[in-house]
């Protein structure tokens, strides 16, 4: 089946079954000067884009995990081979307007071998979008620029937010006929601060044990609160956390980050670059100066982003773990933030401190061709049905 070039009167049709926030208006009639859209393919290229990549960051969606500096520790560490196709767009005075982080790489799809374009990330990464002044407009250019291109069977973005930008590209398929869709993913529990920790304490249901246990604790010994985000000594700190990680079920289960050269990598680069820029939150509970809680994290544009946490389960008794999130928390009030974002996926342990959640999603877009269609047919018509029958079935026995 032919494709057909995507235009801007494509998306003047509202999508109902995509989960969007708020009303999708056409673009203008006017005359739009058209995007130059363009792939950066090598790692230098890339590195060039630092300066501009930031400015469009910082106007169009500042989040930490859309920075340069940020996709370049992923990339180092995670894919420092990957067939880049980090797609670009600047207007007609030659500013940078658009970015779409991809790579190109053979996949799978219930066991099909699949020529797909994905997002550079995975669990590491937390979140993923569009990074766009006008999302809707670059939405187009991008999905244009990718119809002419047939080495790709289908286009996949993993962990985007509720609400993203990069909604639009499926917006600008649906209305291109393309076979397309969305999976639910990460439910990510957030936080949001009040101004101060009187206001926060008031009503919690969880105060009360909590310094029980933080008593039980004192009774061991001395109980300190650390808070890391320079780079002297950095290095000795993010071995202790590692270690106090390693200690435990992760160690087990083969995920925790020494355990793996990539894993360490990342998170050490990561942390370098962040106390350089001043985004560096990492926090220690202390017993006698001995580590028995960390939490890993980023402080940027007044949110706190809990990235990886650890605790000694010898003391799990006295939940060292919350003690620590509950020194965190009122750290971050008294530093002014406005939100504690928990990242990854919802667990029992986060419910404690929030019930409000942000949902993320796959997304996912076909070429419209009997594969394409073959494709989607099988992520979201068969599988569901195989899912619902294996679960009838289980019931019933």
């Amino acid at each position: 089946m032919e494709e057909s070039p995507i235009t801007d009167a494509m998306l003047g049709e509202r999508v109902p079954s995509l989960p969007r926030l708020g009303a999708v208006e056409p673009l203008p009639r006017g005359r739009v000067e058209p995007l130059c859209v363009e792939e950066v393919r090598s790692l230098a290229a890339f590195a060039a884009l630092e300066v501009e990549w930031n400015a469009l960051v910082k106007r169009a969606d500042d989040q930490v995990f859309h920075r340069h500096e940020f996709v370049r520790c992923w990339v180092a560490s995670f894919a420092p081979g990957a067939a880049l196709r980090i797609l670009t767009a600047r207007n007609a005075l030659g500013m940078l307007v658009a970015v779409l982080a991809l790579q190109e790489e053979q996949g799978h799809q219930y066991g099909v071998p699949v020529r797909q374009l994905s997002s550079l990330t995975n669990k590491h990464s937390c979140r993923f979008d569009l990074v766009a002044d006008e999302p809707r407009r670059a939405a187009v250019a991008f999905l244009s620029h990718l119809l002419g291109d047939p080495s790709w069977e289908v286009l996949r973005l993993s962990d985007v937010p509720e609400g993203g930008a990069a909604w639009e590209l499926l917006q600008a398929a649906r209305g291109a006929g393309m076979p397309c869709g969305a999976w639910p993913s990460a439910r990510s529990p957030y936080l949001m601060l009040p101004s101060t920790v009187a206001a926060w304490t008031k009503g919690r249901s969880n105060a009360k044990p909590l310094r029980r246990r933080r008593r039980r604790l004192e009774e061991k010994g001395r109980v300190e609160v650390e808070r890391v985000s320079g780079v002297e000594g950095l290095d000795a700190k993010l071995e202790e956390a590692f270690a106090l990680e390693r200690s435990g079920w992760k160690a087990r289960e083969g995920t925790a980050i020494a355990q793996a050269r990539h894993r360490r990598d990342f998170y050490t680069g990561l942390a370098r670059t962040a106390a350089e820029r001043g985004w560096l939150g990492l926090y220690f509970l202390r017993l006698d100066s001995r580590p028995i809680a960390f939490q890993y994290g980023l402080e940027y544009a007044g949110r706190y982003l809990a990235m990886k946490p650890g605790y000694d389960e010898a003391l799990a008794e006295v939940s060292p773990g919350h003690l620590l999130t509950e020194e965190l928390i009122q750290d971050c009030i008294g530093r002014g933030l406005g939100e504690l974002d928990l990242l990854g996926d919802d667990a029992p342990y986060k419910r404690e401190w929030t019930k409000q959640v942000r949902q993320h999603h796959w997304l996912f877009i076909y070429r419209d061709t009997w594969m394409g269609q073959t494709l989607h047919r099988s992520k979201f018509r068969w599988a569901p049905v195989a899912k619902r029958m294996v679960g009838r079935w289980v019931r019933r026995r």
